[in-house]
């Protein structure tokens, strides 16, 4: 006589842990999934460095009754110390009154930054300290610090929401997803260097840029606004994204400053006599 095989059925306080522990791995997953404030300002960072650049950059100040003044920069870009120093070197070309004017920067992952500027006036090279970071940059809108990468472990950040990035955000970003980042300065000392009470930043979710951000002064009142357009991407292989048009607008003195890139390249094998004080002071 043939044995009747029945069919066994996991015991119910199985079945109750399988489904318990396949909704705690779900949970976990989705937890993991959601970036911080934090992750995505990092990832920000990382998206904005690349091997090296050059690039030839038009810079227009514009005054409060719409008088403006343009200036002809070349720049270059380089990563060390595996990434965690950019440097960079602005010359000016034109107009005269500030041909041959050179600023180096050395900027650093966790440290005060090293900047340098040669005035060929004076024919001298002065180190611009760290607290002068909230100095304008060249007489722009831009402060030093604007056109650095800050040091994360001096700010917090705050997921404030999530919303279509807007026609505010600059050419070519209206239709992106973004993250918005309020960003705070953890100490006085902090603020004081970088000049701002608070930031919010529009982060492109598929570009991991900034598009838009506020700045508001040490009152807490808006102070500027930052508008970033044309994004490149110009190193496709570990997806590296510039903007190239940035425009910078003070809300309450009415004058605006924009950069145009007008020519950037990816350039990993740029020199590095580029980035020396002596360098910076040739002709």
């Amino acid at each position: 006589m043939k044995r009747t095989t029945r069919p066994s059925f996991a015991p119910a306080g199985a079945a109750a842990c399988a489904l318990s522990l396949f909704l705690s791995l779900s949970l976990t997953s989705s937890a993991v999934a959601a970036p911080s404030g934090r992750d995505i300002m990092e990832k920000v960072t990382t998206t904005r460095k690349l091997d090296g650049s050059e690039a030839v950059v038009k810079m227009t100040i514009v005054g409060d009754k719409g008088q403006t003044r343009e200036r002809e920069i070349t720049m270059a870009t380089k990563l060390y110390d595996g990434g965690k120093t950019e440097k960079r070197i602005y010359r000016f070309l034109s107009p005269a009154d500030v041909q041959g004017t050179s600023i180096l920067v050395f900027d650093y992952e966790s440290k005060a930054d090293d900047v340098w500027i040669y005035l060929p006036a004076m024919r001298k090279t002065r180190r611009i300290v760290s607290s002068q970071n909230s100095q304008s940059f060249m007489g722009s809108e831009f402060t030093y610090g604007d056109l650095n990468i800050p040091a994360l472990d001096d700010f917090t950040y705050a997921i404030a929401k999530e919303e279509t990035c807007g026609a505010g955000s600059g050419n070519g970003n209206a239709g992106d997803a973004c993250y918005v980042i309020d960003v705070l300065p953890k100490n006085k000392e902090t603020a004081e260097s970088d000049g701002y009470s608070k930031k919010t930043f529009w982060v492109s979710k598929e570009k991991m840029a900034v598009v838009r951000g506020l700045f508001y002064d040490k009152d807490g009142k808006l102070l500027k606004e930052l508008v970033a357009g044309d994004i490149k991407l110009l190193d496709a292989k570990n997806k590296r994204y510039r903007a190239t048009h940035l425009e910078m607008t003070n809300k309450q003195n009415g004058r605006k400053a924009i950069f145009d890139s007008k020519k950037v390249t990816f350039a990993p094998n740029t020199k590095d006599e580029f980035f020396t004080t002596a360098y910076l002071e040739r002709p």
